[in-house]
């Protein structure tokens, strides 16, 4: 007997953004909106107020999100949710206000601390209580967080990523309004493209059996493919960027399978370094399956890398190996390679890969790995 689960639904197209706020005519009240500074400023969230204003609804902006979020987002978000009487959440931005809503959605219901709840020590179990509503707007194409159930916050006691998990942390509604995504610059336009297409190739990898999340994970692929270096060449490709959003939430939707050692590794780099993401899965991805091709694999895993190599000689993208083809695509996105090049000393890698190792992604790698093949991708992309 299998379990099978699937996200949210999904609003998607031009009115996207408008249909939501017509739904919450008459079911809310006053809305906290989680976002950060950049959107503020480039007039996002005030297009989401004047939606929401037009039809009834009251809203107030959180804009205290970092990039990579921290437990103190979520304390000050908390706490502008309970001084203004909200009673739902909407997450606008990219995978960090996301991630802040979700937990901040947590912690309106749940008691401290925080640390409590973190997955890797099975605080799942501790998540019972009802949650107020949560509606996620993604002005990114990457993490997909807004069809996913869970929320990575950097703990103040650890500094290390940890992650929430919970099923009732999916947002009840996800937006995707392609002009909503039209005024990213390509460099975050690739980063961001890039981490859609490592959930998609991570989940797919994984060996479990999920045949829906894998037919999901390889069309998100295909459309990665073909629709980011339209959107990278040109913001205001509304076709492209459409087929972004679909190939972000398709990634997050097939990751529920699990991901691997190539997030156990990006992982660190945003803890210690504040290094997007999308960008340090991009740094570290063609090193890591350079060395899985290097390792003995089983019928199984070499049948999935060889279908993945097949989705790039389908584009017209194919190099002579899977780990030369993405190198390859993302060497025309822009990704500036070598992790010397973005302030890693050669000194910390050691220590990036001992917390790389107890990173729980690469549980579910395609092969198991240990903390020597951790510095081994560590050295190479240095």
């Amino acid at each position: 007997m299998q379990q099978f689960n699937f996200p949210t639904i999904i609003l998607f197209g031009n009115g996207a953004l408008a249909g939501l706020a017509e739904r919450l005519r008459g079911q809310v009240r006053k809305a906290l909106i989680v976002t950060d500074a950049t959107l503020v400023k480039a007039g996002l969230a005030a297009t989401v107020t004047s939606e929401l204003q037009a039809r009834g609804v009251d809203s107030v902006v959180f804009d205290g999100t970092h990039p990579n979020p921290i437990e103190e987002n979520v304390e000050k978000g908390l706490q502008a949710w309970r001084e203004n009487g909200c009673d739902a959440l909407i997450a606008l931005g990219g995978g960090s206000p996301m991630d802040t809503a979700k937990v901040i959605r947590l912690m309106a219901t749940h008691t401290g601390p925080l640390a409590q709840y973190d997955d890797a020590k099975g605080g799942d179990k501790l998540i019972n209580q009802p949650m107020p509503p949560l509606y996620a707007i993604p002005t990114t194409s990457g993490t997909g967080s807004e069809v996913g159930r869970s929320g990575v916050i950097i703990l103040r006691a650890t500094g290390k990523k940890t992650i929430f998990f919970h099923p009732r942390l999916i947002p009840d509604i996800a937006v995707l309004e392609p002009s909503l995504t039209a005024g990213l610059p390509p460099h975050i336009t690739a980063a961001t493209g890039i981490d859609a297409f490592t959930h998609c190739l991570e989940a797919y990898f994984v060996n479990s059996f999920h045949p829906l999340a894998d037919g999901i994970a390889q069309e998100g692929i295909r459309l990665i493919l073909k629709a980011m270096p339209a959107a990278y060449a040109n913001g205001k490709d509304l076709e492209a960027r459409g087929a972004m959003q679909m190939a972000a939430a398709m990634g997050a939707t097939a990751f529920q399978k699990g991901l691997g050692m190539i997030h156990s590794l990006a992982h660190p780099l945003s803890a210690r370094y504040n290094t997007h993401h999308g960008l340090a899965n991009a740094l570290l991805l063609p090193d890591a399956l350079a060395f899985l091709e290097s390792r003995p694999l089983d019928a199984a895993a070499k049948a999935k890398m060889a279908r993945m190599q097949d989705l790039f000689r389908e584009a017209g993208m194919a190099k002579a190996t899977l780990s030369e083809s993405c190198r390859g695509f993302f060497n025309a996105l822009g990704v500036p390679f070598g992790l010397r090049n973005h302030k890693v000393p050669q000194a910390d890698l050691a220590p990036l890969a001992q917390d790389a190792f107890e990173d729980t992604c690469h549980a579910s790698n395609i092969i198991p790995v240990k903390l020597e093949d951790m510095l081994a991708v560590y050295t190479a992309a240095w």
